[in-house]
């Protein structure tokens, strides 16, 4: 249970940041697009969403834990979002409907996972096809498309020549950095990683740190939503499908165990900046955008491998009752 200090990055931190910038070097000299200020303006754009859910998805696997369903609960608070600009209503309503929402399917979830006592993998999966299906039924088979311009604010507006969306998420990574390093949350949410047991022996209220930590991470997965449908004004059928698999692969290859007691805020950055440059890259190339989740699992499986290898993932030996 090691909290590292923000200016001190590790060697994961450093090669992630060697190696995007070699992808945008590579990419940069491969397509004459990449490298234009639009393009890479895209790429931070496309960037928001993920971050957000990748900043609570590092605080559910620093405590062993894991949220499949993110995406799908994404999808559900931005219908919740388009449901209250489609009827007129506040935009301060309209804003506050994403975190909300997503605040409130973190309950769920923590309720399934932590008061019933179900693993979270097993929990969530079940979970992700609840709220697909709920997704399916609230649409009602059709897009929600060409919302009002209420929120279009959040993305366009300007604060000293910084976008507004630059702030928020400045300010949402602050929140997370100040409650895992100034704040005992994080010492007891990595101390729940290392050992459950232990940190209950210790005297920690693992299930209060727990509930915290999936609630926290559905509020993240809500304020998401209220940007998607900001910047797009519409909501698909499909919405959200892939960014589980992209938030735990972002998180991972920053640095976070994905057996709880180790994680890093910048990795995680580092780890959506390189999917995302990656993803845009390839599909200026010429490679089918189908093959996007096909390269963020490999870098998934690389790096856990690589972590295997290293010593750094050291899973529980067959037989052998985990401490």
């Amino acid at each position: 249970m090691n909290l590292r200090s923000m200016p001190a990055l590790s060697s994961r931190e450093v090669t992630l940041a060697a190696a995007c910038l070699a992808a945008i070097l590579i990419f940069w000299l491969v397509s004459p697009h990449f490298g234009t200020v639009a393009n890479l303006s895209t790429i931070l754009r496309n960037s928001v969403e993920l971050l957000l859910i990748g900043l609570g998805m590092t605080l559910l696997l620093a405590m062993g834990g894991i949220d499949v369903s993110v995406g799908v609960a994404m999808g559900l608070a931005a219908i919740a979002v388009g449901q209250v600009l489609a009827g007129n209503g506040p935009t301060a309503a309209a804003a506050l409907a994403g975190p909300l929402t997503g605040a409130a399917l973190g309950i769920i979830t923590a309720s399934v996972v932590v008061l019933g006592r179900i693993p979270p993998i097993v929990a969530t999966l079940g979970l992700f096809g609840v709220f697909r299906t709920a997704i399916f039924l609230w649409l009602g088979g059709q897009w929600l498309s060409g919302l009002p311009t209420d929120l279009t604010a959040l993305v366009s507006t300007h604060i000293l020549g910084v976008p507004l969306t630059a702030w928020i998420i400045a300010a949402a990574y602050l929140a997370t950095w100040f409650a895992l390093r100034r704040t005992p949350f994080g010492p007891h949410l990595l101390a729940i990683g290392n050992s459950e047991a232990k940190a209950r022996l210790s005297g920690i209220s693992v299930r209060k740190v727990q509930f915290s930590a999936f609630v926290i991470s559905g509020a993240l997965c809500g304020l998401a939503a209220t940007f998607y449908v900001a910047t797009y004004r519409n909501v698909e059928m499909t919405i959200g499908s892939t960014l589980a698999l992209e938030a735990i692969a972002a998180v991972v290859l920053g640095g976070t165990s994905i057996l709880g007691g180790r994680c890093s805020l910048v990795g995680t950055v580092l780890g959506v900046l390189l999917i995302r440059i990656l993803q845009n890259g390839l599909l200026l190339v010429g490679v089918p955008s189908l093959w996007q989740t096909v390269v963020t699992g490999g870098l998934l499986l690389a790096v856990l491998c690589l972590d295997a290898f290293s010593g750094r993932l050291s899973l529980p030996v067959p037989g052998r009752r985990p401490a």
